[in-house]
């Protein structure tokens, strides 16, 4: 679990970094998900400082300016500086922004590589003998340009403690909700995740890109209403014979199908959903911890406590009395 002093005892300092030629939907993912819609759900809000070099009018890829109003001297006071993306794998970075970050992680921030930023991470050093992600059309490269970095090629986003790096465009929402999750707890991430309309969560492990797309199939996705079907059902003995006989397919049928559709395993993909659920349970109700082994599907306490501690470094029973609402 993150180290940083809670969100409720002081203002969270969120810098985004700007440069020239970025991508507006690059940048707008940190945006949306540390923006004024954490206000209207009770939650302190992040200070969201847009910075960059130069300052003023920057122009973006998509050809408008916008306005950048603080330069990099304010990763001096962030508590989480995110380098959204990166125009040019190619290009090295500004000497001026990669000592800000090496200076920003000395001094304890939280460092955040999306996509393409993870370049820039990695050429500021700070990726050096540590697990990384990026987005997959560009591994090869990073691979040979950083091969101090344990770069993991596939998965959707790394979590190492005070850095994160994640893939393309959408594993950068599923990262961001990952980190509001850690500050805030799974049911914040949820209701954030609900008015983006993305997925509540994705496991950084998930695989990060689909290799084929599903067949079209006529009617209603029978792949789609079992798995809607199990996620109201997580308390019962799923199982991948379960969930293929639901679907009307045969085992390897399903397998194939939902490894298209899921990019991961039946067997992950269930412990994911019923640590959300375990998640959301302990934060949002009274029920006791047994109660709740049943109820996401663990059968005992002991099977919970172990997935719970391994996924999240926490008890379940010190995650409810962090994240207990007063």
């Amino acid at each position: 679990m993150s180290t940083l002093p809670s969100l409720a005892e002081k203002k969270h300092t969120v810098a985004v970094v700007v440069f020239e030629g970025i991508s507006p939907f690059h940048l707008s993912v940190p945006c949306m998900v540390f923006g004024d819609d954490l206000a209207r759900l009770g939650v302190p809000r992040y200070r969201l400082l847009i910075c960059g070099t130069p300052t003023g009018l920057v122009p973006t890829m998509s050809g408008f300016n916008i306005e950048v109003q603080h330069d990099l001297s304010a990763l001096q006071e962030a508590d989480t500086v995110i380098v959204p993306a990166w125009r040019d794998p190619d290009e090295k970075p500004p000497v001026l922004l990669l000592q800000a970050l090496r200076s920003a992680h000395a001094r304890g921030a939280r460092i955040v590589g999306l996509c393409l930023g993870a370049f820039v991470l990695a050429e500021a050093g700070l990726l050096d003998g540590r697990a990384a992600s990026t987005h997959w059309v560009w591994s090869e490269d990073f691979a040979r340009k950083y091969p101090k970095v344990k770069l993991d090629q596939k998965v959707l986003y790394v979590d190492d403690g005070d850095i994160l790096t994640s893939a393309g465009t959408a594993a950068a929402i599923d990262c961001c909700l990952h980190l509001l999750r850690r500050d805030h707890g799974a049911d914040v991430a949820n209701r954030i995740a609900r008015r983006m309309v993305v997925a509540p969560h994705r496991h950084g492990g998930q695989a990060q890109y689909i290799e084929q797309p599903l067949p079209a199939s006529g009617g209603s996705d029978a792949l789609a209403v079992t798995l809607d079907w199990a996620i109201e059902h997580l308390e019962q003995p799923l199982c991948l014979d379960v969930l293929a006989e639901r679907a009307a397919m045969s085992r390897r049928n399903f397998t194939r199908r939902f490894k298209l559709k899921t990019g991961t395993t039946v067997s992950q993909w269930l412990l994911n959903h019923r640590l959300a659920s375990a998640q959301r349970l302990l934060e949002t109700s009274d029920k006791a911890i047994d109660r709740i082994a049943e109820l996401a599907g663990f059968g005992s306490t002991v099977s919970l406590r172990q997935h719970f501690s391994a996924a999240f470094a926490i008890s379940p029973a010190a995650y409810r009395k962090q994240y207990r609402r007063a």
